[in-house]
């Protein structure tokens, strides 16, 4: 296991070396309801809809002992977990808490690159505070967090942003490890390979079948190999094996889309259950949208049936999606327009994309309708 002394991934300096931390919130959405209905602490808690449709945004940790998980069907979550409670999504609570937390990590560096309303990159090669270690900062803003929100993080300290992103996994919730310089090989060497960002179930599973388990089975196969198997996904392979990643902590990443998909537990076919999870997808996307401030004019359907076959489905307008009730009104469309479907589906996503900023019309024409492209 990694370091957890306060010496951390600060002590040794080496060119293209960084100091990066991973902060992730521990079940964020779950853990605000809980904090908020004091009734809930200690209690299996589950965000989403509870209906027989419905499906699982977020689960506490008492409830993921059941083996609750997010993106899994209420009625499944239910039967797994008979005493489960469920609160139906506050976007809106979890946002400000979210904007809360962001303000801390501002008052440290300006490097601060948001993935999610529950966790973030921060580059502190050069702080604003002059701490000089990665992992003080990390515990001042995990006490900060405590404190002000009455919400606990987890962290990972360490030289880049992959291995920061495994270390902030590692000692869930409330946890901190660090990974330093020198050490980030024969971590990722113990670790399984669906532990790797990017890598799915399926992914994990065909490595399984070619004799991968772990980051050391993973570093062991040439690049050549890896090519003719992964395609382009094989160089990120290649080095992620060796713990190596260039990329930098991007405040203001450019957006060519913004979106979601959710893969699901047991494959769903029925008409208003289709109806019912693109319903939950909206406001899970609608909400990533707001946060990242997104216009956009195009909307696109996603669908994986159970064979595994994939099909995307768009709608463009000429102005500016201007709300939630257009964003959701185009996504529903799309939806409709192929019902009933020829099988199950296994995954549904939706984004909007065509994205720009500035001031233009973004209202329906007069007649109320949506004029598509």
């Amino acid at each position: 296991m990694a370091s957890h002394d306060t010496e951390s991934a600060d002590g040794e300096e080496a060119d293209g070396l960084r100091k990066v931390i991973h902060v992730d919130m521990d079940a964020f959405y779950a853990s605000v309801e809980q904090r908020d209905e004091p009734a809930l602490r200690g209690k299996p808690v589950a965000v989403g809809g509870s209906s027989l449709r419905g499906v699982v945004a977020a689960a506490s940790y008492e409830a993921r002992k059941f083996g609750v998980r997010s993106a899994m069907p209420s009625a499944r979550a239910a039967r797994l977990c008979p005493d489960l409670i469920f609160r139906k999504p506050r976007f809106e609570v979890y946002r400000a808490v979210s904007q809360q937390i962001r303000a801390i990590f501002h008052e440290y560096t300006p490097h601060v690159e948001p993935l999610s309303l529950d966790e973030a990159y921060l580059d502190v090669t050069a702080d604003l505070r002059g701490i000089g270690s990665a992992t003080r900062i990390a515990e001042e803003i995990r006490r900060r967090i405590k404190a002000e929100t009455g919400l606990t993080a987890s962290a990972g300290v360490s030289y880049n942003k992959f291995l920061a992103k495994l270390a902030s996994d590692q000692n869930k919730p409330d946890g901190l490890c660090v990974i330093r310089p020198g050490e980030g090989a024969q971590f990722v060497a113990g670790l399984p390979v669906r532990r790797f960002h990017g890598v799915g179930p399926r992914g994990a599973e065909k490595m399984a079948r070619l004799g991968i388990e772990t980051g050391a089975d993973l570093r062991a196969k040439d690049i050549a190999f890896l090519r003719a198997q992964f395609g382009s996904f094989a160089e990120y392979l290649f080095q992620a094996a060796r713990g190596v990643d260039l990329r930098q902590v991007r405040a203001n990443r450019p957006r060519k889309s913004v979106g979601g998909e959710r893969t699901f537990f047991e494959n769903i076919h029925g008409t208003e259950a289709l109806r019912e999870t693109l319903g939950n997808i909206i406001d899970i996307v609608w909400d990533r949208i707001e946060r990242a401030e997104a216009r956009g004019r195009t909307v696109t359907l996603k669908l994986r049936y159970a064979d595994f076959t994939t099909l995307t489905r768009a709608r463009s307008v000429h102005h500016f999606v201007a709300d939630k009730a257009e964003f959701a009104a185009l996504g529903q469309v799309l939806l409709e327009e192929l019902l009933p479907l020829p099988q199950p589906i296994r995954l549904m996503g939706l984004t909007l994309s065509a994205l720009e900023r500035g001031e233009q019309d973004s209202r329906p024409s007069k007649d109320g309708q949506l004029p598509l492209l």
